[in-house]
């Protein structure tokens, strides 16, 4: 399965998935690569939302010169 047409939730299954193989059975080089790139849309998509929330805050001037 294509990891960008994933859903998150598919994505940090997997992820958890190889994890406990990985401590179980150990992986082949494939599954390790394909691990790495599992996490690094999840920690891409972690860094997205947040800076979709951020975006959304307006400072506030303690002062309250708007």
């Amino acid at each position: 399965m294509n990891i960008d047409n994933m859903k998150i939730e598919e994505v940090i299954e997997e992820i958890n998935f190889l994890y406990k193989k990985s401590q179980e059975s150990g992986l082949t080089e494939a599954e390790k690569n394909r691990q790495q790139v599992l996490r690094r849309r999840y920690i891409d998509n972690v860094k997205r939302n947040f800076k979709a929330q951020i975006s959304g805050y307006k400072p506030v001037d303690p002062k309250h010169n708007n």
